[in-house]
């Protein structure tokens, strides 16, 4: 055991997506990532827990000296293994017990939006298992962060699933833990703002986009989405606190879709909802 660090800032909703992603690479370099919600509204915190030389890091950060511990275990002891839908999401450390007929997920702690420990990543594995995989065929995951999702539905549906992050680390890791899950043969991944990397937008029209991302940013892609999703076809829309449901709701209603259903679960003291919609 040896004496460590933490670090900390908060920032507000609207920036955390961008700034989880830019920690990525110290997650895959031994330390301790995780960001959590203060308040219902924001902002966030995002904390990093480390030992020896400290790393460079851009914005206000606080730090402070931690007693001798060891730290690598006490975060591999906070990510337990748990069961969502089909699907048993556990970290590389702990593959042991993985139930019957279930669905592993090997997903590493780090940034909480990409491990499914977060309400709005176990609300979309929750919904994708109620899917017809008859309806499926042709998927993306836009936003795909750590590529949890499009893993998840390339195993639950063993077909080809596309995925693509702004962030090219966040491609990269999500590349990497396809090849951890077996399913590297399934899953493409592309540096993409929305559908616009060439990859994405030849594959329209879809029958499903994923996106698990923010508020502000699937009003935005509203648009694209609607034009690049096959009539009868489906968003799957996360990301979003219970009230702002009604905001996106009207938004996408007005690029021709209509409400299907909707799964509500808690993290960090807020209430998240994961939207299912269909294009009528």
């Amino acid at each position: 055991m040896s004496s460590g660090w933490t670090a900390w800032r908060d920032v507000s909703a609207n920036e955390r997506l961008a700034s989880e992603q830019a920690l990525e690479h110290l997650a895959e370099d031994g330390f301790v990532v995780t960001s959590r919600e203060l308040s219902r509204d924001g902002p966030w915190r995002l904390s990093i827990f480390g030992e020896g030389e400290r790393p460079t890091l851009h914005g206000d950060w606080t730090w402070e000296e931690l007693p001798d511990k060891d730290w690598v275990a006490e975060n591999q002891r906070s990510f337990q293994p748990f069961q969502v839908g089909p699907f048993w999401v556990h970290p590389s450390h702990n593959a042991e017990g993985i139930p019957a007929a279930s669905i592993p997920l090997r997903i590493d702690a780090g940034l909480a939006f990409g491990t499914g420990t977060h309400a709005t990543t176990s609300g979309c594995l929750e919904m994708l298992a109620t899917l017809d995989p008859d309806e499926t065929s042709n998927a993306v995951d836009v936003g795909c962060g750590s590529g949890i999702l499009a893993i998840g539905m390339a195993k639950l549906w063993k077909r080809p699933v596309l995925g693509g992050d702004n962030d090219a680390e966040a491609v990269e890791v999500a590349i990497e833990n396809a090849e951890r899950n077996g399913a590297a043969a399934l899953c493409r991944f592309f540096t993409s703002i929305g559908l616009r990397a060439p990859e994405l937008a030849t594959r329209a029209p879809y029958d499903l986009i994923v996106a698990n991302i923010l508020a502000g940013p699937l009003m935005e892609l509203s648009e694209s989405f609607a034009a690049a999703v096959r009539t009868g076809g489906r968003v799957l829309l996360s990301g979003l606190l219970v009230e702002q449901a009604d905001m996106i709701l009207s938004t996408y209603k007005r690029r021709g879709f209509v409400f299907e259903r909707a799964i509500d679960r808690e993290t960090g003291g807020a209430d998240w909802r994961t939207l299912l919609l269909r294009k009528a």
